[in-house]
């Protein structure tokens, strides 16, 4: 019978275990059950045995000897007298084949000693179902030996029978009980007594199904049913009883009925045998088959895995079925040293989380032994590993460490949910399962190399031919031994004209000397990188080249040749050359322009510098040494130290953009000092990485000594225009108080006036440093100081503060206009004494600037009298003047003019 067919099929009975491996069985396992056993072929020859059957024979016999047929004991008996071998048990069976169980058979051995034995054999049936031979399996009867009585006296015959019958009954090697046709126990041995723990008193009146396990009560009931209906006399059934203690047993129970003369049933006799040990032993047997045809189906399986996860899933159907699981799980090593779950049965992903990288060996271990955890609860574990592993509900887990190649690559876990005791023979299955799992894994990947490395081989021939380089390869002796189509097209030499000749045909007659040097480094293993040389085409012109040169090595590690690239460089021998004199002719163009320039690498160190530099410097700069800037020293504008790493060209290299509008002051090592601008700049490659940086310092020496004397100028025409300006205020103050006309007088306050407001303003403008522009909120504060000293006692002006810059262009006429408004307020919206106060504004928002001046007046109508007032016949002037939009409110009263901060147009 095929084993892979039968294991499809749950194994229920040695019959069907004997079936697979009756001829050959692992000796191991047979020297493992706990009885007796032994097999013979259909002619009775012994095949094999284990050493309890030679323990109780008392002897040693020879396998396959037709001398020694049917049975291994020394003398074969029946009934205390002797019989031929082919009246034994064993032959009875091989030529009815029908199984006998629980015969008690007398055992003689070679000492003149002889045993009891419970027999049981079965017959070995082929897929024909003929059979083709039988296993027995026999122990020793427990009491050791067969009842002896004692001798009788011949008047005493009859009383002597009766007794000898009583105690035959009492300590026959079985229990028996007589049972009415309930099932109630009416009579029961010694021997039944000791089987289940009860005395006789407790075991009467008691039902034999409430003894029984309740998995086996139906088919013991059914049969006992029939027997009480006369449909059979006697059967026999294997069934579990309970023992006092809360075991339980197995036992073979042949019940047989007693009827009267006329076929009435009486009671029913049942005589049971106590087969824990064989049935223990068929579990056994049973479960290491199982172990081996998960086994064979395992590697059978793995046969036609071409992935990782095919073998992981394959790996846990045969732990779970060898081992008894329904629950297991495969870890391996990462690539730093951690196990990780790789597959898994009946895991939760929280209990993956918690347990995954814990090992019980670290990954260096090089003879790693199973764990075997049988009882979770007292493992010594971490609590939190521990409460992790219960919640999970398994009760026991074994640790089998996966081995490749000699190293330790991972683990897999088979998982119980109570506890469980791992026995040799278990943990010998979970050892071959663990080597063929590993074994597969290597394949798989030794698979994968191997592909790996044909497929890398097949795109270096690809890319070795595809390539524009010439790629050769050649010997020691310097002969080709390959040629690509590069090679074709940067020599002009076909590849069967360059096969088998020297490359020094290559070589033009003047460089010669390079080959035996090219091969000597080759053949001490050293490579030639980037060699730039020249090399001869095949039309004799010559071809500037770049040489990679390395060696070819053997399985065994011996140099036997040299592969060489070779690339033309002759348009990058151009470029070279074309850039050189690009870099002279910038040199050049540097050293003619009348400023200081020098440039840097991206970290700041100094890589150029022109000759004016080193004049402007004081100092000739070390290249590659002086950091950020040529000169010796650096000061901000104020004075102040200027550190190197802080100055415009370390912030221009930093920061990666221009800097402009900077100013500093350098001082050479004689102490002078020079003002100077900088013009720093980052210089980027066509990635736009920063690779240096330009720097143009302009001396402000000059332009400072011109802004002085443009500034000496200034005063002084300030000072002049002052004066005059005072003079003229001091004539129209003089006139207007000698003037006998009112209206006249008015009209010389108002010039004297407007004299002052421009007078502010001009103090404001020549007081500034910048030449063009001035400070809105000095501006305001000036002229509003000035027009509030012209107004009449007891008016005040609060003005708000002003931002911005006006141009000075802007200035005079705004404060004239400023002026106006001002003194029209004073004049005309004053109207409450305690609340006398003109509010002045100038703001700057969006570019463009409005000036307001608000009273508390009722304020006018702009059309009705811009024509009968000079004063604002003058405002719309100027505001013309600035390109000015001019607005009048009257609630409140507030006059605005809104212009851009720079001169209109």
């Amino acid at each position: 019978m095929n084993i892979q067919d039968q294991t499809r099929h749950p194994i229920r009975d040695i019959t069907s275990i004997a079936s697979i491996v009756w001829r050959n069985p692992s000796a191991e396992f047979v020297e493992q059950l706990p009885i007796a056993i032994y097999a013979c072929d259909t002619q009775g020859r012994i095949l094999w045995f284990n050493s309890r059957a030679v323990e109780l024979w008392g002897r040693l016999p020879r396998i396959g000897d037709d001398s020694e047929l049917f049975c291994g004991s020394y003398k074969p008996v029946s009934d205390g007298r002797p019989i031929s071998r082919e009246q034994t048990p064993m032959a009875e069976v091989l030529r009815t084949g029908i199984p006998i169980r629980g015969v008690e058979s007398r055992v003689e051995r070679p000492d003149g000693s002889h045993i009891w034995a419970i027999v049981h054999i079965a017959p070995i049936l082929d897929e024909a179902g003929n059979t083709a031979g039988a296993i027995n399996c026999f122990h020793e009867r427990l009491g050791g030996g067969q009842l002896e009585l004692p001798d009788a006296h011949p008047d005493d015959g009859l009383r002597a029978g009766d007794d000898r019958l009583a105690a035959t009954y009492e300590h026959v090697g079985a229990g028996i009980v007589e049972i009415d046709q309930d099932g109630r126990m009416l009579r029961v041995n010694q021997q039944l007594c000791q089987l289940t723990g009860y005395t006789a008193s407790e075991l009467l009146g008691r039902t034999i199904f409430q003894e029984t396990l309740p998995e086996d009560v139906s088919e013991d009931r059914d049969q006992f049913h029939r027997q009480l209906a006369g449909e059979v006399e006697r059967y026999t059934i294997e069934k579990r009883i309970y023992r006092k203690d809360g075991g339980h047993f197995w036992a073979s129970v042949t019940s047989s009925s007693i009827r009267d003369a006329a076929g009435k049933f009486l009671y029913a006799v049942r005589v049971q045998h106590d087969i824990t040990d064989r049935k223990r032993a068929e579990q056994a047997l049973a479960r290491r088959m199982e172990e081996q045809a998960a086994l064979f189906a395992f590697s059978e399986r793995l046969q036609h895995c071409t992935s990782a996860a095919q073998v992981h899933e394959a790996a846990l159907a045969a732990i779970s079925r060898a081992l008894g699981c329904d629950r297991a799980s495969i870890l391996l090593f990462d690539e730093a040293g951690v196990m990780r779950f790789v597959a898994w049965r009946g895991l939760s992903e929280p209990y993956r989380r918690a347990v995954e990288g814990h090992s019980p060996w670290t990954p260096d271990e090089t003879d790693p032994h199973p764990v075997c955890v049988e009882d979770i609860e007292s493992a010594k574990f971490s609590d939190e590993l521990k409460q992790s592993i219960i919640a999970e509900g398994i009760g026991a887990a074994a640790f089998i460490p996966i081995m490749q190649d000699g190293r330790l690559t991972g683990k897999f876990m088979a998982y119980h949910r109570v506890p469980h005791c791992f026995s040799e023979p278990e943990i010998a299955a979970s050892l071959a399962l663990a080597r063929l799992l590993g074994f597969s894994l290597s394949r798989l990947a030794g698979e994968e190399t191997h592909r790996t490395a044909e497929r890398d081989a097949q795109q270096l021939a690809a890319i070795v031919e595809s390539s524009d380089d010439a790629i050769v390869s050649k010997n020691l002796d310097g002969v080709i031994q390959s040629w690509n189509d590069g090679a074709e097209r940067l020599f002009g030499y076909r590849k069967d004209e360059a096969l088998g000749q020297s490359i020094t045909m290559l070589i033009p007659t003047d460089r010669q000397d390079e080959e035996p040097e090219i091969l000597a480094k080759i053949r001490a293993g050293d490579r030639v990188q980037h060699y730039e040389t020249a090399r001869k085409r095949k039309d004799g012109s010559l071809i500037d080249i770049s040489l990679t040169i390395s060696p070819i090595r053997d399985r065994s590690g011996r140099i036997v040749g040299a592969s060489k690239i070779a690339r033309d460089i002759t348009e990058r021998k151009l470029a070279e050359s074309r850039l050189q004199e690009s870099e002279r002719r910038l040199q050049e163009l540097l050293a003619a322009i009348p400023a200081a320039i020098y440039t840097t690498d991206a970290e700041g160190k100094i890589t150029y510098f022109n000759q004016t530099a080193v004049e402007f410097a004081g100092r000739t700069p070390i290249l590659g040494s002086d950091e950020w800037c040529v000169t010796w020293k650096l000061y901000n504008p104020d004075g102040t130290p200027l550190p190197h790493d802080q100055c415009p060209m370390a912030i221009a290299l930093r920061e990666g953009r221009p800097i402009r509008g900077a100013e500093a002051v350098a001082e050479r090592p004689d102490g002078t000092r020079v003002p100077f601008i900088p013009f720093p700049t980052p210089l980027r490659d066509a990635s736009g990485r920063i690779t240096g940086a330009i720097n143009m310092l302009v001396d402000l020496s000059e332009r400072k000594q011109a802004e002085t004397q443009q500034r000496l100028l200034l005063n002084e025409l300030n000072h002049r225009t002052k004066n005059n300006m005072q003079v003229l205020q001091s004539l129209l103050a003089a006139a207007s108080r000698n003037a006998r006309s009112e209206e006249a007088r008015h009209v010389l306050e108002e010039a004297s006036g407007r004299i002052a407001a421009m007078a502010a303003a001009q103090r404001v403008l020549y007081g500034t440093t910048d030449a063009n522009n001035v400070s809105a909120d000095q501006f305001l504060g000036a002229v509003v100081e000035t027009i509030e000293q012209t107004l009449p006692a007891g008016v005040k002006i609060a003005r708000t503060s002003a931002n911005g810059v006006l141009s000075n262009d802007i200035a005079m006429p705004l404060a004239l206009i400023l002026n106006e408004l001002v003194t029209n307020a004073a004049k005309h919206g004053v109207k409450d004494s305690a609340n006398n106060t003109v509010q002045v504004g100038l703001a700057e928002r969006d570019g463009r600037f409005e000036l307001h001046v608000q009273d508390d007046g009722p304020g006018f109508d702009l059309n009705e009298v811009r024509h009968s007032s000079s004063g604002l016949r003058l405002v719309f002037g100027l505001a013309r003047q600035l390109h000015a939009d001019f607005e009048v409110t009257r609630t409140p009263s507030r006059a605005s003019l809104r212009f851009a901060s720079g001169r209109g147009a």
